[in-house]
């Protein structure tokens, strides 16, 4: 499991990126669309013209009113094929830009990686933003079909942490809490873009602290304890896609995932446009 995570997490920038480059908001902007409704719409277009419902129920931990604000009047402005032609584009760019396409290695990364992208489709059963995703034709150019792969491979897991979220009873602001308080990610950015209410935010600590989980806005050992869990649990749902390379085929991805993921860090393709 380890070397799984470990192939995930180093490739996981070549994905993670588009959220946060400026290439995707510019091209959304020139469908008529802000930057948040292009990041619903963008990411949901593989369900088609999909409902707010589908989107607050399969990204789980978004503030419904923000996404019901955005969908579906999204789709007046843009069919989902513009949508998802522009975020592939975005991508491509900004990966380009980084100079990612340009590293050695590329072609057995892609298909190692592709080879568990595609190797998940035999547990795509409740997985629904993974599922979505895998009935789209793959891209032509090596560096976004590198990117797609990891986008199978990020959704299919995202879908498993939903699961174990649900399963924990752990409500949606429950989890972006818990997730500010581990201070992996700024707790602002995370407010500002999941947008609840700051009277829902602070009850949610105040709750969270009763159960003994927070102390103030950090973990408690408990906290920690149940945070590990959960990712741990998330962990070993996401197996199943990397269980065609084997152990051996898992810890070559990891390594040769490493520059590619440093490339995108290093050019500054996380930090919020």
């Amino acid at each position: 499991m380890r070397a799984a995570r470990q192939a995930w997490r180093r490739l996981e920038p070549v994905h993670g990126m588009i959220y946060f480059v400026p290439e995707a908001p510019e091209r959304y902007a020139a469908l008529g669309l802000d930057a948040r409704a292009g990041y619903f719409a963008s990411r949901a277009a593989a369900f088609g013209r999909a409902s707010a419902e589908v989107v607050i129920a399969t990204f789980y931990n978004f503030n419904p009113a923000v996404v019901r604000r955005a969908l579906p009047a999204a789709w007046e402005k843009a069919t989902p094929e513009q949508l998802l032609a522009a975020r592939a584009e975005a991508a491509g760019a900004a990966l380009r830009r980084a100079g990612v396409d340009r590293l050695s290695g590329l072609e057995e990364t892609l298909a190692l990686a592709r080879r568990a992208a595609e190797g998940a489709r035999d547990h795509a059963q409740g997985r629904p933003l993974y599922a979505a995703h895998a009935a789209l034709p793959w891209p032509d150019e090596p560096i976004l079909r590198l990117w797609w792969a990891q986008t199978l491979l990020r959704e299919f897991r995202g879908d498993g942490h939903v699961a174990v979220l649900t399963a924990e009873g752990v409500t949606p602001l429950e989890a972006l809490v818990l997730h500010a308080a581990t201070g992996t990610i700024p707790t602002p950015f995370l407010k500002a873009t999941r947008a609840w209410p700051a009277a829902e935010w602070d009850a949610t600590v105040e709750r969270l602290r009763g159960r003994g989980l927070l102390d103030g806005e950090s973990l408690t050992t408990e906290g920690e304890d149940f945070r590990r869990h959960i990712e741990d649990r998330t962990d070993a749902l996401a197996l199943p896609a990397y269980s065609a390379l084997g152990e051996d085929g898992c810890e070559r991805l990891a390594e040769l995932a490493r520059p590619f993921g440093r490339a995108v860090v290093d050019a500054g393709l996380l930090t919020p446009a």
